[in-house]
């Protein structure tokens, strides 16, 4: 009986090892199997690769995807940037943004230099107040206007102040508005010495808020769309006009208002005598405008170079050609000057730095250096002959606004069609001219209504006996210079 248990027993260990020897195998099939798959897969992906070798349409996409890839690079709009070259951008452009912003330390430089000292304190408190005004306009509404979904008008959401902190699109925001404030205070100085405080702000905020905007969108419209705003093409930039940096949509609109501005006001009282001949009446500091001249210098290499919006190479030869056409404006302005009057002026070299820049602004980036020489050197001639025919014309403009910003803007958008490094289209010389010229006329013809209306219900020239007094005081109660007792004629 023992014996017997003792069998059962045993035939029962064997019994459990036998199953657990089969459980082990299963388990060791299944392993193997899983290996024989993946060995599978891996030879099924080798003849797969090796086909596509030898496919030709497999080759030709591959060498397309990556030759979208190195463009993505090059593209300051483009998505597939490594995060370091996209960091590197947006820091590039705010501190072209900074450069720009100075430029408005030069305008009021230049502008309080060319006014007499009783109008100085007036001349600051605009340029300004063109900022803070444009900063508020533009956020509230302006931006959406120019960048906003439509061809004509954006037309998106108008809260842009939604957008998180680390939305791309606030350094694309503050470099267009100080853009935005570069265009209205091109009129501040042309309508110097004569303009009443409060009419000047309502011409700022309308040109901030709407007319500079809209025809920002006619030539800018899809930029905004790189960082999630908008990105619908403005139907001239869709015809294939091209403007880089602003020498129409910023010189010219601003250009083009203040001529209508000097229309409207008037000569100031003494400027010209009842049988029209000019008489000089000289600011009260040369050395503030040469300072002033040199800042806006300095701030175009920002305004010019950040409109690439990227922090890359080609940001050379734009500085370049900026340095190139503002120094051949001002040698070839003031050696016109110089035939023709016999004196060297202060302020048409001043002036014909300033018309170069403008020259080049919209075509820096398709232009070579020579070209640039050739452009600010016509630049230069336009802003001194543009200044003597206004004089003749009795049109009253303190700081030459209209020679250098909107003759030397429409110019130098020309240009674009004519130094093209890729070459001349006659195609491409009819869209500029036509671009240029329709923006122009209509920021004109807007501008001098707008400034019409300001004039009958708000008011706009200050009377005779206010200018003869100085707008410090009649408008501010200061004096620029209180311990200094000065003598103008």
């Amino acid at each position: 009986m023992r014996v017997l248990l003792y069998t059962l027993l045993l035939c029962g260990f064997c019994s459990v090892a036998q199953v657990g020897k089969a459980q082990d195998n299963t388990e060791l099939l299944k392993a193997i199997q899983a290996q024989l798959e993946k060995v599978s897969t891996q030879v099924e992906d080798k003849k797969k690769q090796e086909r596509d070798l030898n496919n030709p349409a497999y080759i030709k996409g591959k060498i397309v995807e990556h030759d979208e890839y190195i463009e993505s690079l090059e593209n300051p709009t483009a998505g597939k940037k490594p995060k370091v070259q996209k960091n590197i951008d947006t820091s590039f452009i705010m501190i072209c943004a900074v450069l720009v912003f100075f430029m408005q330390v030069g305008f009021c430089m230049l502008e309080m230099g060319l006014v007499r000292s009783k109008n100085c304190i007036n001349v600051a408190m605009k340029n300004v107040l063109d900022f803070s005004a444009v900063s508020i306009t533009y956020l509230l509404f302006g931006f959406t206007f120019m960048y906003g979904s439509g061809a004509f008008i954006g037309s998106d959401t108008f809260t842009l102040w939604k957008e998180p902190g680390d939305s791309p699109i606030w350094a694309f925001w503050f470099f267009q508005v100080v853009f935005a404030a570069t265009c209205c205070t091109i009129a501040s100085g042309a309508m110097a010495e004569r303009t009443k405080f409060l009419g000047y702000l309502i011409y700022t905020v309308f040109l901030s808020g709407l007319l500079y905007p809209v025809f920002g969108k006619w030539v800018w419209g899809s930029y905004g769309g790189a960082y999630g705003f908008g990105g619908d093409k403005g139907w001239l930039e869709a015809l294939g006009f091209v403007d880089f940096a602003g020498a129409t949509v910023v010189h010219g609109v601003g250009g083009a208002t203040a001529l209508a501005g000097i229309i409207v006001l008037g000569a100031r009282v003494g400027r010209f005598s009842e049988d029209g001949e000019a008489r000089y009446i000289p600011g009260h500091s040369l050395p503030l405008v040469a300072f002033g001249t040199l800042i806006l210098w300095a701030g175009w290499f920002g305004f010019n170079a950040g409109s690439s919006l990227e922090g890359s190479v080609t940001i050379g030869r734009i500085c370049v050609n900026t340095a190139v056409g503002g120094a051949a404006a001002c040698i070839a302005g003031m050696g016109l000057f110089w035939a023709l009057r016999g004196i060297p002026n202060v302020l048409v070299a001043m002036n014909g730095v300033l018309g170069g820049l403008v020259s080049v602004t919209a075509c820096c980036h398709v232009i070579n250096p020579l070209s640039a020489l050739i452009i600010g050197a016509v630049a230069g001639v336009i802003a001194t002959a543009g200044a003597i025919l206004l004089e003749r014309m009795r049109l009253d403009d303190v700081a030459g606004a209209v020679p250098v910003h909107l003759f030397n803007g429409i110019w130098g958008t020309i240009a674009v069609a004519i130094f093209n490094e890729k070459g001349f289209e006659l195609n491409s010389l009819g869209i500029q001219a036509f671009g240029s010229i329709l923006i122009c006329l209509f920021a004109f013809g807007i501008a001098f209504v707008m400034f019409k209306l300001i004039d009958t219900f708000v008011g706009l020239r200050a009377d005779d006996l206010d200018q003869e007094d100085g707008l410090d005081f009649v408008e501010h109660s200061a004096n620029a210079y209180p311990d200094f007792e000065t003598t103008e004629h």
